[in-house]
């Protein structure tokens, strides 16, 4: 174990043993049962869809189990980012994490299938592709692969564009320096269209937007308002690139090592709390537009031309993902 991963190991196992003392009080059994308390970790904010799944997911774990399993939900990274949740789950340290699926193909490479631009023009396509049982066999055979389980897949709507640029057509794009995630596909996308593409931490984005050194930023409507970023942007575009999708996770040999009853009340609470998010997520996006509209921002539907000019400008990043990804996951995920 290299010094960092050890540090990693450590402060994970800290945070676990105060997680501990927090939701395992009376943890002793009760009626001969052991009443169990597990730390799902996420790296987002409280007042976000990803926060609404976990706690879903909990809620109902509890329900169905009549109290006995008990999970606690520590938002905020508090118990680590994004990679560090992923790894942690791995290893076995933490048993459940929700989290965006960018961050997961560096782990997963098929993953990258779920980075296709411009794959669907509208949600309920995207998540009867997910809900099909020919494409969840596969995609769950990628992630048992990777040493996790996944449990559901909800989203946060399409990711869309922030900027201080009126966008109308192709074009418009042009020359635009957007921050992305460092991820290899939303890059070229960009490229593709003709932006500047340019990774940098979350961290940074706002305040890169603030004095100019970026002068885009694309994500889901949830985190444009949540972080604020509409108050540095004159208009919200909607791109409609990419679905921003959530997946529930566990470590697969846990989820093995469970008795099966209580194999299928993780199952149904994951089913139960994939619905309900996405449900909040289709409400949410509504309240989160009129929050942007009220502030002054100005949101901008790109007409069919448009679109139809970032689905054939990005023909080479299908292309790419489909030469580096599982034929038969992307074919069920495109369905062509």
């Amino acid at each position: 174990m290299n010094r960092i991963k050890a540090k990693r190991t450590l402060t994970v196992l800290l945070m676990l043993m105060l997680a501990a003392c927090m939701v395992m009080t009376g943890c002793s059994s009760k009626d001969g049962e052991q009443r169990y308390a597990y730390p799902l970790a996420t790296a987002s904010p409280e007042d976000t869809v990803t926060q609404i799944y976990a706690e879903k997911f909990a809620e109902e774990a509890g329900r169905l189990s009549d109290g006995r399993i008990k999970i606690q939900v520590y938002a905020n990274s508090t118990l680590g980012g994004d990679r560090e949740l992923l790894e942690s789950c791995k290893d076995g340290d933490i048993p459940f994490v929700v989290q965006n699926t960018a961050p997961q193909v560096t782990f997963m490479p098929d993953l990258a299938v779920f980075d296709v631009p411009c794959a669907f023009e509208n949600l309920d396509d995207c998540r009867a592709v997910l809900d099909k049982p020919e494409f969840r066999g596969l995609i769950d055979s990628v992630y048992e692969d990777g040493g996790y389980h996944l449990l559901g897949i909800a989203d946060q709507g399409f990711r869309v564009m922030s900027t201080n640029k009126s966008v109308h057509s192709l074009a418009d794009f042009k020359g635009q320096k957007i921050r992305t995630m460092e991820n290899p596909y939303h890059l070229a996308f960009w490229k593709s269209i003709g932006a500047n593409p340019t990774p940098m931490s979350f961290s940074e984005v706002y305040i890169g937007l603030q004095q100019h050194t970026i002068d885009a930023q694309e994500n889901p409507y949830e985190v444009i308002v949540s972080n604020r970023l509409y108050e540095q942007q004159d208009y919200v575009v909607e791109t409609n690139h990419l679905p921003h999708l959530i997946t529930l996770i566990m470590n697969d040999e846990f989820f093995k090592g469970m008795p099966a009853e209580d194999q299928k009340i993780l199952t149904q609470a994951a089913a139960v709390a994939t619905e309900y998010a996405r449900q909040a997520s289709d409400d949410r996006i509504a309240d989160r537009v009129n929050t942007i509209e009220e502030s002054g921002t100005e949101i901008i539907k790109i007409d069919e031309e448009t679109y139809q000019g970032l689905v054939d400008s990005s023909s080479s990043v299908r292309e790419s993902i489909k030469k580096n990804v599982d034929k038969q996951i992307y074919e069920a995920y495109i369905g062509k």
